[in-house]
């Protein structure tokens, strides 16, 4: 039935194609602001998410480093367990002293790269963390911007319906400061 000409569309789609083949600047200049501020929206939308993304992939490794941190702690203890055995059996009577005393050295050495491993990954989640908060901030920047700029399209929508001059400015006022918002997202402020 769509090849027959039917089509449904709301009062603001309506206005819009009357908009675009009459001679009504107003109506004219409102239809085109509403779609760059749409390619703007989009673009915005694009880069909320894109950041959004990159929030969750450094939460993400960020908890896969806690892991290895806590996986090499874990080692670490290990060592020092077998240590402490080692040093008991150095009280033991007839005990092989020079074997034991092999051994506990070993640990010891051991013990300290697994330590110094285990400190490597928490000072990556650290960093990872730190990373990812402010990825989520830049988020919440460019959905802020793509909240001022939908709003934007929704006040220019009234103003073509109501042809009130005031509400084309507002929207465009709306606009700006959604774009503000973007460079600030931008500059990662």
């Amino acid at each position: 039935m769509a090849g027959h000409g039917f089509h449904v569309h709301g009062p603001h789609d309506h206005e819009l194609e009357h908009a675009a083949h009459s001679n009504d600047i107003f109506s004219s200049k409102i239809a085109v602001m509403t779609a760059i501020m749409a390619t703007v929206g989009a673009l915005l939308g694009y880069e909320g998410g894109a950041t959004q993304n990159t929030a969750a992939m450094l939460k993400n490794s960020a908890a896969i480093n806690k892991t290895e941190a806590s996986n090499r702690w874990s080692h670490y203890q290990a060592k020092s367990s077998k240590q402490n055995l080692a040093e008991l059996a150095l009280l033991l009577p007839a005990s092989d002293v020079k074997k034991y005393e092999t051994e506990i050295e070993r640990y010891k050495a051991e013990k300290d790269q697994i330590k110094k491993e285990a400190e490597a990954f928490e000072q990556r989640v650290v960093e990872l963390e730190k990373a990812s908060d402010a990825a989520l901030h830049q988020h919440h920047r460019w959905a802020q911007a793509m909240t001022a700029v939908q709003i934007a399209i929704s006040l220019a929508a009234i103003a073509l319906l109501t042809k009130k001059k005031w509400l084309e400015y507002t929207s465009y006022s709306v606009a700006a400061a959604g774009l503000g918002i973007a460079a600030f997202a931008w500059m990662h402020i």
